[in-house]
Formats: C-alpha cells, sequence, structure tokens
C-alpha cells in the first residue's frame, strides 16, 4: 500500500517543472531538519569532534541545516534517475581532471572509483557509469523489497550494475579481472572485521580496505572522486589524481597505507567544504561509542 502511494506521488511530481519538485523537497529537509532532534545533535556532536569545541557556530548551523536539505535533493534525484532522459539528467554536470580515467580506460586497465556522502552523490555516481564508463556497485539491500526494487532500477537504467553487500567481493574482483571500473563508497563508519583503523580528522576510525585491497591485488588504478556544486544547478564531477597502491612483501601494510592515504582524501575534500557531506552519519562509533551516547 506505502508502495502503491508512493508510485502515484512520484507520477504526480514528476509532471511538475524541476523548479517545483526541488522547492517541495527543501521543504521537505526543512520539516525533517525541525523534527528530527536526534541527527541534529549527532552531526553538531560530529562537527565538534572533528574541528575542535572552537568551531564556529554558524558554520555548525548552516551544516547541520543542509544536511537535511542535501539529503531530500539525493531523494529528488534518485526519482529523477528513475524518470528522467539521460541528456536531461546530465545536461548541466561537467567534469573534470579525467584524463587519468581515460588513459587508464585506453589502455584497457581496471579502475576503483572511491567516493564518499558528499553533496549530489546520487548525481555523480550516475553521471560517471552514463557518461564515462559503466560500474559495478555494492548495494545494501533495504527492508522493503519493493523500494529495494525501485532504487536497482534507478540506478541501473544509468548503466550502474548492483550487488548485494554480502557476497559482493567476488562480482568486484570479477569486474576488474575483466578490465572494469567499480565504485565504492569509503566514508562510513564499519564492523572492523571487514576494515582496518585508519585516522580520520586526528581521530581513529573504522574503514574498509576493499579499495586498496582490489587494487593491490588486480593491478587497479584508485580514482578518489567527488561531485561540487556553488549553486545546486551546475554541478562538477572532478577527478582527484590517481592512487597507486604500492607493492611490497608486507601486503597487509600496503593495504593500511593506501587506505590511510584515501581516508587523507576525503579528510582533504570534506575540510575544504563541510557543509556539503553527510555528518549526519555516527562517523567515529566504533572507536568512540560515547560521543553519540543520549
Amino acid at each position: 500500500m506505502l508502495y502503491a502511494i508512493f508510485r502515484l506521488f512520484e507520477a504526480a511530481l514528476m509532471r511538475l517543472p524541476r523548479r517545483a519538485r526541488k522547492g517541495f523537497f527543501v521543504f521537505l529537509g526543512s520539516l525533517a531538519y525541525t523534527l528530527d532532534r536526534r541527527h541534529r545533535v549527532i552531526v553538531r556532536r560530529n562537527m565538534r569532534f572533528a574541528f575542535g569545541d572552537a568551531v564556529d557556530a554558524a558554520l555548525v548551523e548552516e551544516t547541520t541545516r543542509y544536511c537535511y536539505r542535501n539529503l531530500m535533493l539525493n531523494f529528488l534525484q534518485v526519482m529523477e534517475n528513475a524518470n528522467l532522459d539521460p541528456e536531461r539528467l546530465f545536461e548541466s554536470v561537467v567534469f573534470e581532471g579525467r584524463e587519468a580515467v581515460d588513459a587508464a580506460l585506453a589502455e584497457q586497465r581496471p579502475i576503483v572509483f572511491v567516493s564518499g556522502h558528499f553533496c549530489n552523490w546520487e548525481l555523480g555516481a550516475a553521471a560517471i557509469s552514463e557518461c564515462v564508463t559503466p560500474t559495478l556497485s555494492v548495494h545494501k539491500m533495504l527492508n522493503d523489497p519493493k523500494f529495494d526494487a525501485y532504487l536497482l532500477r534507478a540506478r541501473s537504467r544509468l548503466k550502474m550494475t548492483m550487488v548485494e553487500k554480502k557476497g559482493a567481493v567476488k562480482y568486484l574482483a570479477r569486474a576488474l579481472k575483466e578490465g572494469g571500473a567499480v565504485s565504492l563508497m569509503i566514508d562510513q563508519n564499519i564492523n572492523p572485521k571487514e576494515g582496518v583503523v585508519v585516522r580520520f580528522f586526528g581521530k581513529d576510525v573504522t574503514q574498509t580496505s576493499a579499495p586498496a585491497f582490489l587494487a593491490r591485488k588486480y593491478d587497479a588504478l584508485i580514482i578518489p572522486v567527488f561531485i561540487h556544486t556553488d549553486d545546486e544547478r551546475r554541478h562538477v564531477v572532478r577527478f582527484e589524481p590517481p592512487v597507486e597502491v604500492i607493492k611490497t612483501d608486507d601486503a597487509q601494510a600496503d593495504i593500511l597505507q593506501t587506505t590511510q592515504a584515501l581516508s587523507d582524501i576525503v579528510e582533504r575534500i570534506v575540510r575544504n567544504e563541510p557543509k556539503y557531506w553527510f555528518w549526519c552519519h555516527k562517523r567515529w562509533k566504533t572507536k568512540y561509542p560515547e560521543l553519540y551516547a543520549k
């Protein structure tokens, strides 16, 4: 029943001009900010933990509000990805620094794209797959199978192949063996058994080591990529300089060193434009659970 209502809502919303659709989701973001005290607290604690207690209060407030707005704009983007023609979706998207990507593709060298929940990440991921090269990404299944199928359709129609998180490694490995590209999000807290401990904003965090492990094993090029905007109309998908995994006799040390380098890149991006990152997430939960205690 809920899914049927959603599809009716979607059909009505997609008949509206883009400006009206955006306005409605911005309103939802403002409403969520007002009602959701729990995540407001998480954002503020995260920012003070990362930048110190002296962090500018105005920046914290702006970032907290924008976190809700940006989340709703990403929800809207999923809906638009499911319905709009690619030409309309990406007419305002430009790419910067893609020379290394094009060179790797010409050489048929496998690529591991790494990114995070930054700015309009749904648009960025779709733009890479549709306009640069098809990618394979890991998908965490939603609780509702109908909504889960909807999300998968929205992404797969734009040349994104999605695989369930459980058992994903074999699919990622196969794609890289065949010279393809995979895309991984690396900015969220994970189970310590699934990653390694690195530093992020000077604090210990658990982070997936999959990009470094896969790149080392299959001689893939790691390319960090993030989407940026100044006005929410024009978006820039910016490829950072590639990261090569240095191979020594100590595979564990190689993977840890590379994973730390990737964490440093994410930190630099977030420091430069803090309001665009998804601060609602409990990034430091594994090592600092007291940070999120009531």
